[in-house]
């Protein structure tokens, strides 16, 4: 009973260096693009002044996690080297880390020399990997060994090739299984702090995403903090005939689902609306409680 308590406790708190992410309630993630190709525009901050204002427009709103991305991950996104994206990463973490020390910083990367080359220059930050170590046979040695929290995602291929393996059985049993093998790979290696990601908009199709959607309960079995991302995504776009600009309503009714069946960290453009839904889905949880 007591190693069940244990493991219960470090899905409450993520340890990030010095820092403690409290995550006995949802919390939000905000997005910082550094790239000059991201699929919503108005994630881009691409100068020092851009990327500070952001930061803090994102704090200010109730962020938890500021996630820095270097090399847009959208299908069919642009090749980028990794000299590429630590020169756009590095610039834009100092930004972070000099004006907003108190900050959580996540880095969306898929590659372990990104990864070593950031945590040695800034300090511990989340590894936000879209592969789940698949692009890099490095990667998860190298979170272990450098013991950084990591968000382990699904996803098929590339993302210049992942939405042509769309192709499931079952695509919830099958990403259960697939973050379950790589679960106990991170675990064997020693990485206590594992975020799981379902991948959503990441080789699947949008009748995919919301099979996973309606059936996200299902991955409370790994006792893991668990990350969703639909912001402004083709699922959003899609299903209701917007442009990314015009699906901040959709990406929140999503989010909002996603509360109530168990999300414990929201990624979005957006940390106002979605900070508000997370407050009202307490409330709501609180009411039903004392009825």
């Amino acid at each position: 009973m007591k190693e069940k308590r244990d493991f219960l406790q470090k899905k409450a708190c993520l340890c990030c260096g010095k820092q403690l992410l409290d995550l006995t309630s949802p919390v939000v993630m905000g997005i910082l693009n550094v790239t000059p190709d991201s699929f919503f525009a108005g994630s881009r901050a691409e100068t020092a002044d851009a990327v500070a204002v952001r930061t803090y427009q994102m704090l200010s709103e109730g962020a938890a996690i500021i996630d820095v991305g270097a090399y847009s991950t959208r299908p069919g996104a642009s090749e980028v080297s990794p000299d590429e994206e630590l020169r756009r990463l590095c610039p834009a973490l100092e930004v972070v880390r000099s004006k907003f020390p108190q900050a959580v910083v996540s880095i969306d990367t898929f590659r372990a020399e990104v990864a070593r080359e950031v945590a040695a220059q800034f300090g511990a930050v989340i590894v936000n990997d879209i592969s789940g170590g698949q692009l890099d046979e490095k990667m998860l040695e190298t979170v272990a060994e450098l013991s950084l929290p990591y968000v382990l995602m699904h996803t098929r291929g590339t993302p210049q090739t992942m939405q042509q393996q769309t192709s499931y059985g079952d695509v919830v049993g099958e990403v259960v299984r697939y973050l379950s093998e790589k679960v106990n790979v991170l675990h064997s290696a020693g990485v206590c702090d594992v975020i799981i990601d379902p991948g959503f908009g990441f080789a699947k199709t949008v009748e995919q995403n919301f099979e996973l959607l309606s059936r996200l309960e299902e991955f409370s079995i790994f006792e893991l903090p668990l990350l969703v991302g639909f912001s402004r995504k083709s699922m959003v776009c899609q299903t209701l005939s917007v442009t990314p600009a015009e699906a901040l309503n959709g990406t929140t009714a999503l989010n909002t689902l996603a509360l109530a069946k168990g999300a414990d960290i929201l990624r979005v453009h957006d940390v106002k609306a979605a900070a508000e839904a997370v407050k009202l889905v307490a409330a709501a949880g609180a009411l039903n409680r004392n009825h």
